[in-house]
Protein backbone atom coordinates (compact mmCIF):
# COMPACT_ATOMS: atom_id res chain seq x y z
CA UNK A 1 0.00 0.00 0.00
CA UNK A 2 1.38 3.35 -0.88
CA UNK A 3 0.77 6.38 1.90
CA UNK A 4 1.47 9.42 -0.54
CA UNK A 5 -1.04 11.16 -2.43
CA UNK A 6 0.30 12.73 -5.42
CA UNK A 7 -1.53 16.29 -6.56
CA UNK A 8 0.34 17.92 -9.50
CA UNK A 9 3.88 17.59 -8.81
CA UNK A 10 3.69 17.89 -5.55
CA UNK A 11 3.78 14.63 -3.64
CA UNK A 12 2.91 14.45 0.46
CA UNK A 13 3.33 11.73 2.92
CA UNK A 14 -0.32 10.26 3.99
CA UNK A 15 0.24 9.96 8.40
CA UNK A 16 -2.38 6.61 9.48
CA UNK A 17 -4.69 8.02 11.86
CA UNK A 18 -3.62 8.25 15.30
CA UNK A 19 -5.53 6.52 18.01
CA UNK A 20 -6.13 8.91 20.78
CA UNK A 21 -6.64 6.24 23.21
CA UNK A 22 -3.36 4.53 22.40
CA UNK A 23 -1.16 8.08 23.03
CA UNK A 24 -2.65 8.70 26.58
CA UNK A 25 -1.59 5.08 27.49
CA UNK A 26 1.58 6.03 26.39
CA UNK A 27 1.70 9.34 27.79
CA UNK A 28 0.70 7.35 31.31
CA UNK A 29 3.48 4.07 30.85
CA UNK A 30 6.06 7.27 30.28
CA UNK A 31 5.28 9.11 33.47
CA UNK A 32 4.52 6.61 35.40
CA UNK A 33 8.30 4.91 34.42
CA UNK A 34 10.27 8.54 35.49
CA UNK A 35 8.06 8.40 38.67
CA UNK A 36 9.35 4.47 39.35
CA UNK A 37 12.94 5.60 38.42
CA UNK A 38 12.68 9.00 40.71
CA UNK A 39 11.31 7.14 43.37
CA UNK A 40 14.14 4.27 43.57
CA UNK A 41 16.87 6.71 43.30
CA UNK A 42 15.92 9.05 45.97
CA UNK A 43 15.30 5.74 47.82
CA UNK A 44 18.64 4.23 47.55
CA UNK A 45 20.21 7.82 48.23
CA UNK A 46 18.10 8.25 51.85
CA UNK A 47 18.75 4.49 52.58
CA UNK A 48 22.57 4.95 52.17
CA UNK A 49 22.67 8.85 53.52
CA UNK A 50 21.10 6.71 56.77
CA UNK A 51 24.13 4.62 57.31
CA UNK A 52 25.62 7.54 59.74
CA UNK A 53 22.47 7.42 62.00
CA UNK A 54 23.49 6.18 65.44
CA UNK A 55 25.65 6.20 68.33
CA UNK A 56 29.48 7.17 67.62
CA UNK A 57 32.13 7.14 69.93
CA UNK A 58 34.64 10.26 69.95
CA UNK A 59 38.31 10.47 69.78
CA UNK A 60 39.65 8.99 72.97
CA UNK A 61 36.13 7.21 73.72
CA UNK A 62 35.40 11.31 75.68
CA UNK A 63 31.95 11.63 74.52
CA UNK A 64 29.39 9.72 72.96
CA UNK A 65 27.37 11.27 69.92
CA UNK A 66 24.00 10.28 67.76
CA UNK A 67 23.65 11.50 64.81
CA UNK A 68 20.08 11.46 63.63
CA UNK A 69 18.41 12.44 60.67
CA UNK A 70 15.63 15.52 60.82
CA UNK A 71 13.88 16.01 57.03
CA UNK A 72 16.79 15.87 54.55
CA UNK A 73 20.06 16.82 56.81
CA UNK A 74 21.63 15.15 59.58
CA UNK A 75 22.88 16.41 62.73
CA UNK A 76 24.39 14.92 65.96
CA UNK A 77 24.26 16.11 69.65
CA UNK A 78 26.12 14.71 72.89
CA UNK A 79 24.53 11.62 74.65
CA UNK A 80 26.85 10.90 76.92
CA UNK A 81 30.47 12.21 78.30
CA UNK A 82 33.55 10.46 80.05
CA UNK A 83 33.61 13.29 82.64
CA UNK A 84 30.07 14.90 82.73
CA UNK A 85 31.03 17.01 85.59
CA UNK A 86 33.47 19.79 85.82
CA UNK A 87 37.00 18.65 88.08
CA UNK A 88 37.48 19.72 91.91
CA UNK A 89 39.16 22.86 92.27
CA UNK A 90 37.75 24.20 88.70
CA UNK A 91 39.26 27.93 87.72
CA UNK A 92 35.95 28.81 88.02
CA UNK A 93 34.56 27.45 90.73
CA UNK A 94 32.21 24.77 89.35
CA UNK A 95 33.84 21.91 90.75
CA UNK A 96 31.50 19.06 90.06
CA UNK A 97 28.29 20.86 88.51
CA UNK A 98 27.54 19.19 84.84
CA UNK A 99 29.36 20.72 82.06
CA UNK A 100 28.03 23.54 80.07
CA UNK A 101 28.32 25.44 76.67
CA UNK A 102 30.33 28.04 78.87
CA UNK A 103 32.61 29.15 75.55
CA UNK A 104 29.95 29.83 73.15
CA UNK A 105 30.03 33.41 71.96
CA UNK A 106 25.98 33.53 72.65
CA UNK A 107 25.99 34.52 76.29
CA UNK A 108 22.45 33.21 76.16
CA UNK A 109 24.11 29.89 75.79
CA UNK A 110 26.41 29.68 78.68
CA UNK A 111 23.77 27.54 81.02
CA UNK A 112 23.01 25.48 77.94
CA UNK A 113 24.17 21.49 79.25
CA UNK A 114 26.82 20.20 77.11
CA UNK A 115 24.74 16.33 76.86
CA UNK A 116 22.04 17.42 75.08
CA UNK A 117 24.06 19.79 72.80
CA UNK A 118 23.70 19.87 68.95
CA UNK A 119 27.40 19.82 67.56
CA UNK A 120 27.18 18.86 64.49
CA UNK A 121 24.34 20.04 62.04
CA UNK A 122 22.77 20.36 58.46
CA UNK A 123 25.31 17.56 57.05
CA UNK A 124 23.93 16.46 53.57
CA UNK A 125 24.29 12.86 51.86
CA UNK A 126 27.17 13.52 49.20
CA UNK A 127 26.66 10.21 47.33
CA UNK A 128 29.43 7.39 47.06
CA UNK A 129 33.26 8.66 46.29
CA UNK A 130 36.14 6.13 45.87
CA UNK A 131 33.92 3.79 48.18
CA UNK A 132 33.40 5.96 50.84
CA UNK A 133 29.80 7.51 51.62
CA UNK A 134 30.11 11.23 52.13
CA UNK A 135 28.44 13.86 53.89
CA UNK A 136 29.02 17.54 53.34
CA UNK A 137 27.39 21.16 53.75
CA UNK A 138 27.26 21.40 57.36
CA UNK A 139 29.15 22.46 60.51
CA UNK A 140 30.94 21.00 63.32
CA UNK A 141 31.17 22.73 66.89
CA UNK A 142 33.30 22.52 69.33
CA UNK A 143 32.21 23.18 72.56
CA UNK A 144 35.72 23.60 74.46
CA UNK A 145 36.76 26.69 72.31
CA UNK A 146 33.62 27.98 71.55
CA UNK A 147 34.16 28.16 67.39
CA UNK A 148 31.85 25.94 64.78
CA UNK A 149 33.92 25.01 61.75
CA UNK A 150 32.65 23.47 58.41
CA UNK A 151 32.64 19.86 58.01
CA UNK A 152 33.05 16.90 56.18
CA UNK A 153 32.07 13.29 56.79
CA UNK A 154 33.64 9.76 55.26
CA UNK A 155 32.25 6.64 56.34
CA UNK A 156 35.11 3.84 56.31
CA UNK A 157 35.11 0.33 54.88
CA UNK A 158 36.08 -0.92 58.72
CA UNK A 159 32.66 1.32 59.89
CA UNK A 160 34.39 4.30 60.92
CA UNK A 161 33.83 8.04 60.27
CA UNK A 162 36.31 10.50 59.32
CA UNK A 163 34.90 14.28 60.35
CA UNK A 164 36.73 16.61 58.96
CA UNK A 165 36.62 20.52 60.52
CA UNK A 166 38.20 23.09 58.69
CA UNK A 167 38.03 27.17 57.79
CA UNK A 168 37.32 27.70 54.86
CA UNK A 169 39.23 24.82 52.65
CA UNK A 170 39.32 21.44 54.26
CA UNK A 171 43.07 21.48 53.22
CA UNK A 172 43.44 24.12 56.80
CA UNK A 173 41.56 21.75 59.41
CA UNK A 174 42.08 18.91 61.74
CA UNK A 175 40.02 14.94 61.06
CA UNK A 176 38.83 12.73 64.20
CA UNK A 177 38.16 8.90 63.68
CA UNK A 178 35.13 8.12 65.41
CA UNK A 179 33.94 4.64 66.06
CA UNK A 180 30.26 3.27 65.97
CA UNK A 181 29.35 2.65 69.24
CA UNK A 182 28.68 -1.10 70.40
Amino acid sequence: MDNTFTNGCTKALVLPKSNPMANIAKAALLTATVALVWVLTTTVAWANGNQIIGSWLTTEDKAVVEIYRDGDQYFGKFTFLKEPNYAAGHEAGLDGQAKVDRNNPDASQHKQPIIGLVMLSGMNYNGEKKGKHQWKGGKIYDPGNGKSYKCTINLNADGSLDLRGFIGISLFGRTQVWRPQQ
